[in-house]
């Protein structure tokens, strides 16, 4: 076991030692290629934990507040100010519905398409919210190949430009192609963990807004029904 742990840091070691070598082969182009991608990778990771960080606090207050918001007899005896302690989007809806359903008209009854409003207006915004700064993610994921492939092509064309008449060895292209390679896998892997990872914030987006779109509809519903 302790052999094979070494082989195995040995081989780690070597690796990126080999990694290095190919980062100072690589020619300038390549060198900021490559400092660019470790840039992207590094904003991706943090979007990612905070969106990560943001649904699960989100999730925690939407079912913290539903439920009191059920437990009311009335949905008229909601008032912003029993529920402190940090809004959701659940109270964010309710707040601008409530709203709406106290302008009465001259008969006195609630304008039913004034609620409605309220509700698609604070579900935009809480859309908004949740989808921001995603595009960042996916045009990181649909232009971190390209970047690759643009410093590869561009270390490989320097490699052969710089051979000398009358042909060249492998020994001395090697460097330079290797060099030039290594910005399409760091290409590959910034843009691949980052794919999987959007599609999960993506999915995880929709899930919340359909159950935002589900609390809204039975929230309109509980209004017109209760208002007498």
């Amino acid at each position: 076991m302790i052999l094979l742990t070494s082989l195995d840091s040995s081989a780690f070691i070597l690796g990126s030692a080999g990694l290095i070598d190919y980062f100072i082969d690589s020619n300038n182009a390549g060198k900021v290629v490559i400092c660019l991608l470790v840039v992207m990778n590094c904003y991706a990771l943090s979007l990612m934990w905070s969106k990560h960080q943001l649904f699960k606090k989100v999730n925690t207050k939407n079912a913290r507040d539903e439920k009191r918001i059920n437990d009311l007899d009335n949905i008229f005896q909601y008032d912003d100010a029993l529920f402190s302690g940090g809004g959701s989007p659940y109270l964010k809806i309710c707040s601008r519905a409530m709203a709406a359903a106290r302008r009465t008209n001259d008969k006195g009854s609630i304008r039913m398409n004034y609620v409605e409003n309220a509700i698609k207006r604070a579900l935009s915004e809480v859309g908004e919210e949740y989808e921001a700064k995603m595009y960042w993610l996916a045009t990181i994921v649909s232009g971190a190949p390209f970047l690759g492939l643009l410093g590869t092509v561009w270390g490989v064309m320097d490699a052969f430009g710089t051979m000398e008449s009358g042909g060249a060895t492998i020994e001395h292209l090697a460097p330079g192609v290797s060099g030039a390679l290594l910005t399409t896998v760091a290409a590959l892997c910034v843009a691949i963990p980052i794919v999987f990872a959007y599609n999960g914030l993506l999915g995880t987006a929709r899930s919340c807004m359909t159950k935002l779109e589900n609390f809204s509809s039975n929230l309109a519903d509980r209004i017109e029904i209760e208002q007498q």
